[in-house]
């Protein structure tokens, strides 16, 4: 037992050093980096206005926030739900002058000098209008008084504290269920199995059918593995279809919102009854409807509660001097929180799947609730103790992810480099390898495309499906190509700013005209009436920022604009598209490559092609990395077959 505690409790100060980090970045961030940075990064919002405001349904204030930045340069921000923003005002920017180091104030946006109003969440974003949670009926008042109002990320000290809250709790566990988890998980004991029949599932390929067994025969713990375009999404669908012909309700969890709505919608096109925990990311009226609060305000009992909630405010607006209300008050209140706990008990009793971040498993909603069975998914991406938050429900656990795909974002360099990014579904593979089903058939990539990430993260065990083995778009193409700006000598990266900021413009531009001369070749009527689409992808985001202006201002790619996806590796991740072009930007004399030394965000970026990766990069800076180095004669050895 106290090997696994002694391990969590390493995990905890590492955790704390991560904290210490992100905070302290973060306050360096608020002081030193100007308002016109942090739009640009997609950490801020200005100018903003406060628009309509009302009560939720769950009783919260919220106000309706436009972003008014009339800015031609689309940027891709980082608010979503749940995160904590701050509200600020600040004196608008001297007309031509400059502030903080070198940024130039040539626009509306100011670059410093900020005056932090208050701190609230974002209860939903959709396009350049979001929907934030207010503390109080003042911090409203302030926002409708303010001008030069914007508003940024703040430090998200709740999920640290949730974090620390489970890891705690897991430390301290002694003879129930969960030290019975921690202990399997460390592999001081073994895992337990049940024993019947495995039952045939036809529709699903071998490898498949054996992980929802394996899924159905666990006592304590799964692992389904899905390399890229195995169908780990329609088997872990499946097995949640399965587990809940012998359970009641189960639930589902992922690191990020995304990943929770995209496994939420194939289960309700499964005809699983969700109810989602928090908003989802894509607003639309189809992953709306499956949340909490619309479920909530939908209940036939909700306008009685409404209505009691607007007596009890206009009771207090309408108050005078010496009135005694507080009786009356008290009766009211009782009376909702009687109706409130009918309506949550019967959206409950409704539910087959309760879907949420791990996270956002701690939600208060949620006290009380406990679950035989928990499916993470995408659990490779999360952090160990963020998995505790929501482990602590349930007496079961099934992972579902790949740990050769993107690890968890850690930013405290030294906390990642001693334990922190190694992920608990990575050292159950390790300490149970008898709980890992590995999905073995692809269905998305050319066989080409395939293999190299097959033959370097997973053995050579990964084969492609008979439908998708030649796969292509022109005949006598080649699947892979790798364009070398060795010989370019202007093709050299550039320094952006902080964290590491890359840009190789010369590259950006041979990525754009290569992509022309592709769809040239294809031909435009042939690329439209196939409705065929692209990704171009680049590890670093000014990159493909700069990408993006390119693409926007060529009007030869004005018809097909919107078949064009630009992002980083992280941006892509589940995603696949036709065409794939890699800018991997490195090019300098000494060989370094940074972070694309983390190879397996490059078999993310590999695997997104079903019929072509292009790649363009510098050969001989990146063969200076083995990998790099193999790849490149991989896709030399097939251009001259």
């Amino acid at each position: 037992m106290q090997q696994g505690t002694l391990y969590l409790q390493r995990l905890r100060q590492l955790l704390q050093m991560e904290y210490d980090n992100e905070k302290e970045e973060f306050r360096i961030q608020t002081e030193k980096m100007g308002i016109k940075r942090k739009v640009h990064r997609g950490l801020c919002w200005y100018p903003v206005s406060a628009g309509r405001s009302y009560y939720n349904s769950l009783n919260q204030l919220v106000v309706e926030i436009t972003n008014e930045n009339d800015s031609d340069e689309e940027i891709e921000h980082n608010f979503e739900y749940g995160r904590p923003v701050q509200f600020f005002t600040c004196p608008p920017a001297p007309q031509g002058g400059e502030r903080n180091g070198n940024e130039k104030s040539n626009s509306k946006v100011p670059l410093g000098g900020i005056r932090g109003l208050f701190v609230s969440t974002v209860s939903y974003v959709d396009g350049n209008k979001m929907v934030v949670t207010l503390p109080s009926s003042q911090t409203l008042i302030d926002l409708q008084n303010a001008e030069n109002l914007g508003v940024q990320l703040f430090f998200d000290e709740t999920s640290y504290k949730t974090m620390f809250h489970a890891m705690d709790d897991v430390i301290n566990a002694k003879k129930n269920r969960l030290a019975d988890l921690r202990e399997i998980f460390g592999g001081q004991q073994k895992i337990q199995k049940h024993v019947f029949s495995p039952m045939p599932f036809p529709w699903l390929n071998k490898t498949q059918e054996q992980a929802v067994n394996e899924v159905l025969w666990a006592k304590d713990v799964a692992i389904v593995h899905g390399p890229p375009g195995t169908g780990k999404t329609t088997t872990l669908v499946e097995a949640i279809y399965e587990t809940l012909r012998r359970e009641t309700q189960v639930m589902v969890c992922a690191q990020s919102n995304m990943a929770v709505d995209w496994i939420s919608e194939k289960l309700v096109d499964h005809g699983i009854s969700v109810l989602r925990i928090g908003n989802p990311t894509r607003v639309n009226d189809k992953m709306l409807s499956f949340t909490y609060e619309r479920k909530f305000e939908s209940h036939p009992d909700y306008p009685e509660l409404w209505s009691i909630r607007k007596t009890i405010r206009e009771i207090r607006e309408h108050r005078k001097k010496g009135d005694s209300i507080h009786q009356k008050i008290a009766r009211l209140r009782e009376r909702a929180a009687e109706i409130e706990m009918r309506i949550n008990a019967s959206l409950f009793d409704e539910a087959r799947v309760v879907a949420c971040t791990l996270v956002g498993s701690a939600n208060k909603i949620l006290v009380g609730q406990k679950y035989s069975t928990l499916f993470i998914d995408e659990a490779a991406q999360a952090l160990e103790p963020a998995c505790w938050i929501a482990i602590r429900r349930a007496s079961r656990v099934v992972f579902a992810g790949d740990h050769q795909q993107l690890p968890p974002t850690i930013k405290c360099f030294d906390a990642m480099k001693q334990g922190l990014g190694k992920t608990l579904m990575e050292r159950i593979v390790e300490n149970q390898p008898e709980a890992v089903s590995l999905l073995k058939v692809q269905y998305r990539m050319n066989d080409e495309i395939m293999k190299f990430s097959s033959d370097w993260f997973y053995h050579g065990q990964v084969e492609s499906d008979k439908s998708v083995q030649h796969r292509g778009i022109l005949d006598y193409d080649h699947p892979m190509l790798w364009i070398s700006t060795s010989e370019d000598l202007e093709a050299k990266e550039e320094f952006i700013g902080e964290n590491h900021g890359r840009i190789n413009k010369p590259e950006a531009e041979l990525t754009v005209n290569t992509l022309k001369e592709y769809i040239e070749k294809i031909g435009m009527k042939r690329y439209i009436d196939e409705r065929l689409d692209v990704g171009i992808i680049s590890p670093y985001r000014v990159q493909t920022q700069y990408i993006r202006s390119l693409i926007k201002k060529d009007a030869f790619f004005r018809p097909i604009r919107n078949t064009i996806s630009i992002n980083t590796v992280d941006g892509f991740q589940g995603q696949e598209r036709d065409i794939i072009m890699i800018s991997l930007v490195r090019s300098n004399d000494k060989g370094q490559i940074g972070f694309l030394g983390d190879l397996r965000r490059m078999n993310v970026a590999i695997t997104r092609a079903r019929m072509k990766l292009i790649i363009i990069g510098n050969a001989d800076t990146l063969s200076h990395h083995p990998f790099y180095k193999k790849l490149y004669e991989y896709v030399q050895s097939l251009v001259q077959v």
